[in-house]
């Protein structure tokens, strides 16, 4: 068997633009009809330069070889321009490429990925969203503590056993920064409105992406001690796994990370720092689900345990959910509130989302197909990146 033609598609992801204002899909075909498909996470570039990008690495590595020859595939594409580093950009097109062949391999052998990987562990799989605004939302979600809190109430009576919101503000280029008095007391007070609505139903991460110093964040994490929230997530950046060990020691949350690193190679130095005991993963970004599989194997060897990040499409969510099914570490895993939307519409059939809970597929490979009319029908046409932080420091 082998890869004889690719196709990428920019879709844009219409308003309220939940999970990002685009997703990078890939479709790559063998020489037998199989079709296999995988998903580029936040590459720093325009989603159209990211396109060629594709194009070029697909033509010079992908097209032509055995799908079933992952580990070959990844390294000739890891070294590509004399790299063998975690470079993000490569690493996000390595990731689809990965993820487009491990589709085309469970197809081929008629089985789910996780099947393949040491089989199925979890019967059903822990969800947790963000807190996401709603039209009727009179103040902002994101800003406003009351109107966190009842729409934190309302998750849990959909069925969330953990809500996730950044409570410290905006993040910006010029982080880290020292938090300061009126802000540390507004996210105290923040965090206190969200506990008292969900008690003890529902539990508590503080999504912040950064934004603070060492010190910083050790101040914050003394103030929401109280309120035991399951993780800290990212509380310095994450270039500096020292600086984050520093805030691990200092606090009994627990640190996630990951959603910035790719390949194990990153991993493994946060858990020799004894960084986080939560690594969240980006499956569009971190260098495809072998190399996802390789790092819950490590963690688990630290007790640490897995979330994937997600905040981009359906396809990258499905290989998260293939991962999840098969790693006896699995903690919970991030959803773009219940998997509805367009998230569903771009798939032919969606992922099946119940009271909580995501429920692995049992068809071969990723176990859902993208729908490519609907995704042909909606280009991306902007000019802003999937994300993109403030230009100026934050006072």
């Amino acid at each position: 068997m082998k890869i004889n033609d690719f196709k990428t598609f920019v879709v844009g992801n219409p308003p309220p633009h939940f999970g990002g204002r685009y997703w990078i899909f890939l479709k790559l075909t063998t020489d037998s009809g199989i079709v296999g498909f995988g998903e580029a996470y936040s590459v720093p570039f325009h989603p159209h330069v990211v396109e060629h990008m594709i194009g070029d690495v697909c033509e010079r590595y992908v097209i032509g070889s055995d799908p079933f020859k992952i580990e070959r595939l990844w390294r000739r594409v890891y070294g590509s321009g004399f790299t063998l580093r975690p470079d993000i950009s490569i690493m996000g097109i390595l990731s689809a490429i990965e993820m487009a062949c491990w589709d085309i391999i469970g197809k081929e052998l008629n089985k789910p990925i996780y099947e393949l990987l040491g089989g199925q562990v979890h019967e059903k799989l822990r969800a947790y969203s963000y807190l996401y605004p709603e039209k009727q939302d009179k103040l902002c979600v994101y800003s406003d503590a009351e109107t966190a809190a009842k729409r934190a109430a309302e998750y849990v009576k959909m069925g969330f056993t953990a809500v996730k919101f950044d409570p410290v503000g905006p993040y910006s280029a010029f982080d880290p920064r020292q938090l300061s008095l009126e802000t540390l007391d507004h996210t105290e007070k923040f965090v206190k409105a969200v506990r008292e609505a969900v008690g003890s139903k529902c539990d508590l991460l503080i999504g912040t992406h950064g934004q603070m110093t060492t010190s910083s964040a050790i101040r914050l994490a003394k103030r929401l001690e109280k309120f035991d929230p399951l993780w800290f997530e990212e509380p310095v950046p994450p270039e500096n796994a020292a600086e984050m060990a520093r805030v691990a020691r200092q606090t009994s949350i627990p640190i996630a990370t990951g959603e910035r690193l790719a390949t194990k190679y990153e991993f493994a130095r946060l858990l020799a720092e004894q960084a986080a005991s939560i690594l969240q993963f980006a499956l569009g970004r971190v260098g495809g689900i072998l190399e996802a599989k390789k790092i819950a194997g490590m963690a688990e060897a630290h007790y640490a345990q897995i979330a994937p990040h997600l905040y981009c499409g359906p396809i990258e969510c499905a290989a998260n959910i293939q991962i999840d099914t098969c790693s006896p570490n699995f903690l919970i895993q991030e959803s773009i509130q219940t998997c509805g939307g367009f998230h569903a519409e771009i798939l032919k059939e969606p992922i099946r989302w119940e009271n909580g809970y995501i429920i692995p597929p049992n068809k071969p490979g990723l176990g859902v197909e993208l729908n490519e009319e609907v995704a042909v029908s909606n280009p991306y046409t902007g000019k802003e990146l999937h994300l993109e932080m403030l230009d100026i420091p934050v006072n």
